[in-house]
């Protein structure tokens, strides 16, 4: 199995910049080995209404400001850019934190955001083909000196992308999202890391078996997608005992969700306390 990682999201609303660089300071320098932020136009929550800094570029910003942690966004919401731009926005980041990004990517899911913006927003079955396709056109221009392609959502041809990124042959692509028949096929595809899993042992346990046979279909090793799921961290003790079962099933990357309401600094350090029982107990 892969090393065990533990990472910490910590959600880019609500306070401002000053106490979200504390905040991301503060978990490296406690020993996190990524940091995520997310992508989303309006706060989750209750509150809507709430300020939301941009996910990418805070980003940027904590490239500059942290040194050792690897970094990412859980995760990016393919409909709210082209791929070109994608690509472009990803490989600065790469290069501003020296290759520490992690990129995440999703079909996006928070339909009033596209009501309000007036974007499109379409059917799930086509949200997950362009995810597909989005993901073969950033590899693409990760890799070539000239990217061509032609799919049914997005279309390159003959584009130039420098400088490429620092990473060989690009960052680390998180897949997030546990639908069995499409998410899953694209994580066969694409994936490095899956993000994602069921909502008990059994179910995770049916969708890693899923995951194998869509492998099969593409001629790849499931075991060379390293598994990822997010947890809560509210009740220490049940948090624990969830990731030893998702241990015992392969999975190495583990992102902890601070208390739901937490204040921002009291989740960050309810989080830092715990790091080092999880160090200990998760291995």
């Amino acid at each position: 199995m892969y090393p065990v990682t533990f990472g910490l999201r910590i959600n880019q609303q609500v306070h401002d910049a000053p106490a979200q660089l504390e905040a991301w300071r503060t978990a490296e320098e406690a020993g996190f080995d990524h940091l995520w932020a997310f992508d989303h136009l309006n706060a989750l929550g209750p509150d809507p209404t709430q300020p939301i800094l941009d996910g990418w570029t805070v980003l940027g910003a904590m490239a500059v400001a942290t040194k050792r942690a690897r970094l990412g966004l859980m995760v990016t919401g393919n409909l709210y850019r082209h791929p070109g731009l994608l690509a472009k926005i990803a490989v600065t980041i790469d290069h501003l934190s020296r290759g520490r990004l992690e990129f995440g990517l999703g079909a996006a899911w928070n339909e009033p955001e596209f009501q309000q913006y007036g974007m499109p927003f379409p059917s799930a079955a086509d949200r997950i083909r362009m995810l597909n396709e989005s993901l073969t056109a950033i590899k693409l221009l990760w890799t070539e000196e000239r990217a061509s392609y032609r799919g049914r959502f997005y279309q390159l041809t003959d584009a130039i992308a420098n400088p490429k990124p620092l990473q060989r042959p690009h960052p680390p692509i998180w897949v997030g999202g546990a639908g069995p028949k499409r998410t899953l096929r694209v994580v066969a595809r694409h994936a490095d890391v899956w993000n994602g899993a069921g909502k008990d042992t059994d179910e995770t346990k049916q969708l890693l078996r899923i995951l194998g046979e869509h492998c099969a279909k593409v001629g790849r090793d499931p075991k060379t997608i390293r598994l990822s799921t997010s947890q809560r961290i509210d009740d220490a003790d049940a948090a624990i005992a969830q990731m030893r079962e998702r241990r015992a099933l392969g999975y190495s990357d583990f992102l902890l969700f601070p208390a739901r309401n937490a204040d921002l600094r009291h989740g960050v350090d309810a989080a830092v306390k715990l790091l080092p029982r999880l160090r200990r107990e998760i291995s």
